[in-house]
């Protein structure tokens, strides 16, 4: 193991907390796969890579916040961006106990965060992912700012389902598409990418608490100009 991934270590065994960010990967050029088969795949790759190049830089400036980790999402996307607001934000549902199911309580503390964002001018629409026509219309009915957008799971229906669309219709809500995994990045994949790429450090004492993943679209032509994931993670028990 090289001086570069030791001295890494051994910031991170002093810090709490750890931000992510990969920058634009389409002037990454090709990952350590050719083509990721899933975007969980390209994750951990952005994740090692990024690592990587940061340890054999060695920039201890770790960004540090007590502020929502909505909030802090945003404002790291509109930093990396260099912009002032965000068109959308689209957010996934919730982690729920198995066998419980979404209810509207789970997703309250988080929508009025990003009703914060909207009337504080950082963010123009948010959107909700993965709702089915009940979920959708509870939090419609309670929310000040309404989700302008809803994206459906293709591995979980090949079509739309029917009393989803007519609300949707009914109430402007877009529906969307996408075929990410239920779960973007598990605890383990995080840590075995840590650990591959900083040996010297103790993986398991990291979790990662969220990951954005933002996309940058050239308007009116549909074509992506940059994409990138930012992630937080902190140490257990700090």
């Amino acid at each position: 193991m090289g001086t570069d991934s030791r001295a890494a270590g051994l910031l991170l065994r002093r810090a709490s907390t750890l931000h992510l960010q990969t920058g634009n990967l389409l002037n990454w050029g090709r990952l350590r796969k050719k083509c990721p088969s899933s975007h969980g795949e390209e994750l951990r790759d952005c994740i090692q890579k990024t690592l990587n190049e940061w340890s054999s830089q060695i920039s201890p400036d770790l960004i540090r916040s007590n502020s929502s980790s909505m909030r802090s999402a945003v404002e790291m996307a509109c930093s990396a961006l260099g912009i002032a607001q965000l068109d959308s934000v689209i957010i996934a549902s919730p982690p729920v106990e198995d066998g419980v199911n979404l209810a509207l309580e789970h997703l309250q503390p988080y929508w009025e965060e990003l009703e914060n964002l909207v009337q504080n001018k950082k963010v123009v629409a948010i959107g909700t992912s993965d709702l089915d026509k009940a979920q959708l219309e509870q939090l419609y009915q309670w929310a000040q700012v309404k989700p302008n957008s809803n994206q459906v799971n293709l591995a979980s229906c090949c079509v739309m389902p029917p009393d989803l669309t007519a609300f949707a219709k009914e109430f402007d809500i877009q529906l969307l598409t996408h075929n990410d995994p239920k779960e973007l990045l598990s605890e383990s994949s995080f840590q075995e990418a840590l650990q591959e790429s900083l040996p010297d450090i103790r993986a398991n004492e990291w979790v990662p608490l969220w990951v954005l993943r933002y996309s940058v679209i050239v308007k009116s032509r549909g074509i992506i100009k940059s994409k990138g994931y930012i992630i937080q993670a902190k140490r257990r028990d700090s």
